[in-house]
């Protein structure tokens, strides 16, 4: 009996004291993991794991477990898995550290060891496929590590979730990896390699350049030294112009003596004779009838370029043209940048005999006409201040009107018989000139509202009225209202945005006026009624950026056609363009080899269908009809 009751006292020690379900909420001091359930899905079923701390007492809880899953048909995955992992983790339990944990912790564990067996056994009931134990450091094991040195112990881990259990795991197996590479040892071997590449310094000094006393090589012209090493004699120093401080020529009449025919007076002799009978025969009253666009057009498509109407006749650009009225012969006019007038007739052959340049002006011609009562008088006008009349009969240039205290910008006749004439100045003045006084010309100086005039125009009809172009105003004066203290405009046109270049009347009825601007725009105005108000017709886009080298264009009229002008054009191919008031275009002059430049200053014949266009080289381009040759 006592045999056997030994025997059952030991099988009742042997099994594990009934513990309750919620048992395990009175340890809740303890340092290890909470037995909380935790939801997971395994299989696509939902079982609860419960985590609990091992030891070395509780190796038969893992038996029992492993009873439990192979008892467990449907999960045979599962129970593979589970197996694998608890043979790692008793591997990991055996390690000297969790030999050495104290007795109090080992009874802790067998208690909570228990509560696992009875919450299996409940769960065995419920499913016969859900149920899983799983240890602390079941997430943590890894796949076959179990060296004590790389795998850290239980307590390492405690505090620690499963997911930074296995990024710590990575970063060391990382760490592993690089120093495996061993990247800093190749890097040194390579720095080596480079150093022993390097040549070798040299040890020996370069040796420094002497300094000459006279330093590079310079001509003996400049060092004042002839060839045989002597010194020059001195030379007179002669004082230098400079180009804004260019000396006004003398007052009073100037010969007509041409630059370049000095050898053959002659020849120059029969230029002004011709020119003086031509001028003499010439019909006052050569006007003819506006055309109708569709026969202007036909006229204007028959006018041609070639070699023989293209020559170089100033030194520098050009910024006036003018074209003689003749009916018979072809006589263009130039006004050049450094004060030069240029004539050429094309009538005459050769061209080198048929081109004479004078020198009139010290400074930019800005504007040129053939006086309308006798054109045998070309008058021209300069910055310089003066206004002088080339009179071909006497051969002289005659001056008309000088004022040295200010520049001329433009000049425009009051009168048909050209006896009067009003002078426009760069800081907004304006001068009347009565050529009838014997002697020197009587003038009146006038000040107007405007800060800068650019181009003066007088009206065709009603010649008491003038336009002025100015900054980026047009005004219209009475000239029967002119004061000397002060002059207020009739009209006022404000639609500009940028600098005006010019503004002109249409040469027959003045019903229109035509402006150029730096907006790249040409604008038509209705001036049929002078009044307080002239309304905006039309504004044609055009590009007049022309930049500092090339001169400004100016829109003018076709004096034989009352509703079209003529214009410079910055496109490619080099042209001339002509449009009608409403904004159309009629007709475009394009010149082949003949014309490769931009002719910035256009004129047209008043009667005949001949265009002449001059560039900022000082060329011409002649355009003309084979009826007009």
């Amino acid at each position: 009996m006592s045999g056997s009751g030994s025997a059952a006292g030991q099988a009742a020690s042997r099994q594990p004291p009934p513990v309750k379900e919620n048992e395990y909420k009175e340890n809740q001091n303890i340092t290890y993991l909470s037995l909380n359930p935790v939801q997971t899905t395994l299989l696509r079923k939902t079982a609860k794991v419960y985590l609990a701390p091992l030891s070395l007492s509780n190796l038969d809880q893992f038996k029992y477990s492993e009873f439990l899953l192979e008892k467990n048909s449907d999960n045979e995955v599962a129970c593979e898995e589970y197996k694998t992992k608890i043979k790692k983790t008793c591997a990991k339990i055996l390690t000297p550290k969790m030999k050495a944990t104290s007795s109090k912790a080992e009874s802790t564990l067998e208690k909570s060891s228990l509560d696992v067996y009875t919450e299996s056994d409940k769960l065995q009931d419920k499913s016969n496929s859900d149920a899983v134990i799983l240890s602390v450091d079941m997430e943590s094991s890894q796949d076959g590590d179990s060296d004590e040195d790389t795998t850290p112990g239980l307590d390492d881990f405690s505090g620690l979730s499963p997911y930074e259990r296995k990024r710590l795991k990575n970063i060391s197996e990382n760490a592993n990896f690089f120093a495996s590479l061993q990247l800093s040892e190749s890097a040194a071997r390579l720095r080596e390699m480079i150093k022993k590449r390097q040549p070798p310094e040299s040890k020996r000094k370069k040796p420094k350049k002497r300094r000459e006393e006279i330093g590079c090589r310079r001509s003996m012209r400049l060092l004042k030294v002839d060839p045989s090493g002597g010194s020059l004699p001195a030379t007179p120093t002669q004082p230098t112009l400079v180009a804004d401080e260019t000396p006004l020529l003398p007052p009073g009449p100037l010969e007509m003596a041409p630059e370049n025919q000095n050898d053959n007076k002659e020849l120059f002799k029969g230029f002004l004779q011709t020119w003086t009978t031509v001028s003499k025969t010439c019909n006052k009253n050569t006007e003819k009838g506006i055309s109708s666009i569709k026969s202007y057009k036909a006229n204007l498509n028959g006018m041609v370029i070639s070699e023989d109407t293209v020559y170089k006749v100033t030194r520098g650009p050009i910024y006036s043209l003018a074209l003689h009225p003749s009916e018979t012969r072809t006589l263009v006019a130039a006004g050049a940048k450094f004060g030069q007038v240029g004539l050429w007739d094309l009538t005459q052959q050769p061209k080198e005999d048929a081109v004479y340049v004078f020198q009139p002006h010290s400074q930019p011609v800005s504007c040129l006409y053939f006086s309308p009562a006798n054109p045998a008088h070309l008058l021209s006008l300069s910055y310089d201040g003066t206004l002088r009349c080339g009179d071909f009969s006497r051969g002289i240039f005659e001056e008309v009107y000088r004022n040295e205290r200010s520049a001329f910008s433009s000049f425009d006749f009051l009168t048909e018989d050209a006896s009067t004439l009003i002078v426009a100045h760069w800081d907004g003045n304006m001068s009347l000139v009565d050529r009838r006084t014997p002697g020197t010309s009587y003038e009146k100086l006038i000040d107007s509202s405007l800060t800068k005039i650019r181009t003066i125009h007088v009206h065709p009809v009603h010649r008491q009225f003038f336009v002025t172009a100015g900054l980026r105003d047009i005004h219209i004066y009475d000239a029967r209202r002119l004061n000397s203290r002060g002059s207020q405009p009739v009209i006022f046109l404000t639609e500009h945005t940028k600098s005006i270049a010019s503004a002109y009347f249409s040469p027959h009825t003045g019903n229109r006026i035509l402006t150029t601007s730096a907006d790249c725009k040409l604008r038509i105005f209705d001036s049929s009624c002078i009044s307080s108000q002239i309304p905006l017709l039309t504004t044609i886009r055009h590009n007049t950026i022309t930049g500092r080298w090339l001169t400004r264009f100016q829109a003018v009229w076709d004096p034989k056609q009352e509703d079209c002008f003529i214009i410079a054009s910055m496109a490619y191919p080099r042209r001339v363009e002509i449009f009608h008031e409403t904004g159309k275009g009629i007709h475009s002059f394009f010149g082949g080899e003949c014309l490769v430049s931009v002719c910035s200053i256009n004129a047209m014949h008043p009667t005949r269908y001949i265009m002449a266009g001059g560039n900022s080289s000082g060329k011409i381009h002649v355009f003309m009809s084979d009826k007009s040759c």
